[in-house]
């Protein structure tokens, strides 16, 4: 009786420490508005978003509500959502393989997302084919690495991630020959810029579109967010207590694959993210995913925006923020290993 209280307390703590989250990522969402080229005041940003909420008349010139609503909004809430895309994608993956050097992108899905976007590049094709074309490899990356580790009798974990780091690797020579054979003084720049990722094309038909898959991705893992701590204990006991373990895999690997496939097709190949943000939030709720999977996606959203208002206002040229997540996420990964050897327990 006495432990079960210490847990439930404990348990109570995490939660607390989770809801906190939210404070610092709604006041970096509000500063983000004021971060760019063009000055804008708390002033307008409050009374150009209280005149949409409750349709009051103001007196803020057209170009206020352009810079707020066209151009940063979208980009504010893309970069929020890919964070949190990639962040708790990383999280489902390292408690699904049981292995904390596992990221969203294991399984080839960025591997193949980059040869879509190149091959569409190549024959010239609009910005929605390109996103479009991205999301489709991604996924038939996936397919191949799910359907080759499916093929071998005995799968293990270990397997379907061999098969993915061979996939990765194939799809990675296809687009290296796609870099070969394109014009370099365009479509090879084009390619190599997209592949650094960036969010500066982003607009609200964008976002619209992203969003239905990633919220309906991360909405399924939430749901089942509780069976992740079953899988730590072993297929037998995963069986007893009546969790079919091979469907229950199926689901997390199809659910990340469309959220990373949804987030690298809009912005970019984007690095670190998904392995970094879920050791970070290990280490402030603790391994429980029902409370690790929420801090994941609050942490990554804050991580991204935060990123993106530095690729944009840090120098005069715009940051890719592939160069900048890897700039800060391999030191401090480097830099989490050495300070605690607790943080995957």
């Amino acid at each position: 009786m006495f432990k079960w209280k210490i847990r439930e307390k404990v348990a109570s703590h995490e939660i607390s420490v989770t809801s906190l989250m939210i404070i610092p990522l709604i006041l970096l969402f509000f500063i983000s508005f004021l971060v760019g080229r063009y000055p804008v005041s708390p002033d307008e940003v409050i009374m150009a978003i209280a005149s949409k909420i409750f349709f009051i008349n103001s007196t803020l010139s057209p170009a206020v509500y352009t810079i707020i609503f066209d151009i940063r909004l979208p980009r504010i809430l893309a970069a929020m959502m890919i964070g949190a895309a990639l962040s708790i994608s990383g999280a489902s993956f390292q408690g699904l393989f049981q292995n904390p050097l596992v990221s969203p992108d294991k399984l080839g899905v960025s591997a193949g997302a980059g040869f879509g976007a190149a091959i569409a590049i190549l024959f010239s094709a609009s910005v929605l084919m390109i996103q479009f074309s991205a999301f489709a490899w991604g996924l038939v990356a996936v397919a191949l690495t799910y359907s080759l580790g499916k093929a071998f009798k005995g799968t293990s974990m270990l397997t379907l991630v061999l098969c993915g780091i061979a996939i990765a690797s194939l799809f990675g020579a296809l687009l290296s020959l796609i870099k070969y054979v394109a014009d370099p003084y365009g479509q090879l720049q084009t390619i190599v810029f997209w592949l650094m990722g960036s969010l500066a094309a982003v607009n609200n038909q964008d976002v619209i579109i992203m969003a239905i898959p990633i919220f309906i991705g991360i909405f399924i893992l939430l749901t089942i967010r509780w069976r992740f701590n079953v899988l730590s204990m072993g297929e037998e006991e995963a069986q007893t207590l009546g969790v079919n373990i091979k469907r229950l895999q199926a689901i997390i690997i199809v659910c990340c694959t469309v959220i990373t496939a949804s987030a690298v097709s809009m912005c970019g190949i984007i690095g670190w993210i998904g392995l970094v943000i879920p050791h970070v939030a290990r280490m402030i709720v603790g391994p429980d995913h029902k409370i690790l999977l929420p801090a994941s996606i609050i942490l990554g959203a804050f991580f991204l925006l935060l990123i993106d208002n530095i690729a944009r206002t840090f120098t005069t040229t715009e940051i890719p923020l592939g160069i900048l997540t890897a700039i800060i996420g391999a030191p401090f990964f480097l830099y989490l290993l050495m300070k605690s050897k607790e943080v995957w327990s």
